[in-house]
């Protein structure tokens, strides 16, 4: 099958919210410093790059990432394209031609360009839409931006469709190679015991590679 990472490559020119605390890795021993092994440590936002947020980074009464179930970061999912102005959000009417095949949907907008240059304008989720993909019984929302709630934005209403509906939520993608489309997503956050967040390796299979290539043999 044909496997596409759509995570960006974290490094300390990755992009954070202003305010936020960057990516750092520091290096205890090196093998370039005569050490007999290569040890470091990071630290950095846990909303890096591709990440998965919890509950409790938006709700009082959130819980942690360790205890979200990993399987809605497992299974179908869809891409769904929308070619709207930097700084909108998404609403239930820019995809009301658009089918809903699969339970974790994932937004392509290509208005956070670059994760390793910040920029406020990007596109995010209206809270009537999530509440929408909530009631066809979709357990997980995706987006190619550091948020599905627009930049300046306090009160998070996207953030709070999503703790009503229950569902989760992936950030920081990266799918500006990704066609719109069926695939399977494997995105899975670290079981960090309270955490706001977790940084994931988000990956989408290609099924319809393998079953093309698969045709192509049996020919």
């Amino acid at each position: 099958m044909k496997i596409l990472d759509i995570s960006p490559l974290i490094n300390s020119d990755l992009a954070v919210f202003p305010g936020d605390t960057p990516f750092e890795r520091q290096i205890a021993m090196s093998f370039s410093n005569g050490d007999h092994l290569e040890l470091s440590s990071i630290s950095g936002t846990l909303h890096l790059g591709a990440h998965a947020d919890s509950s409790g980074h938006y709700h009082a009464k959130g819980e942690g990432i360790e205890k979200r179930d990993i399987q809605v970061y497992l299974g179908k999912c869809q891409v769904i394209q929308v070619p709207l102005r930097p700084g909108e959000r998404i609403s239930t009417k820019d995809i009301a031609e658009i089918e809903i095949k699969a339970p974790r949907i994932l937004f392509r907008t290509e208005s956070f360009p670059n994760p390793y240059k910040w920029n406020e304008d990007f596109m995010s989720l209206s809270p009537e839409l999530i509440e929408a993909l909530g009631a066809k019984a979709c357990v997980l929302v995706g987006i190619d931006t550091p948020s599905i709630d627009p930049a300046n934005s306090k009160d998070l209403e996207s953030h709070q469709a999503i703790f009503k509906t229950k569902m989760a939520v992936l950030e920081g993608l990266v799918l500006d190679q990704v066609s719109p489309g069926l695939y399977d997503l494997i995105a899975l956050p670290l079981a960090i015991e309270g955490a706001d967040a977790s940084p994931v390796r988000a990956v989408l299979l290609d099924l319809s590679f393998s079953e093309e290539a698969f045709g192509k043999s049996r020919r």
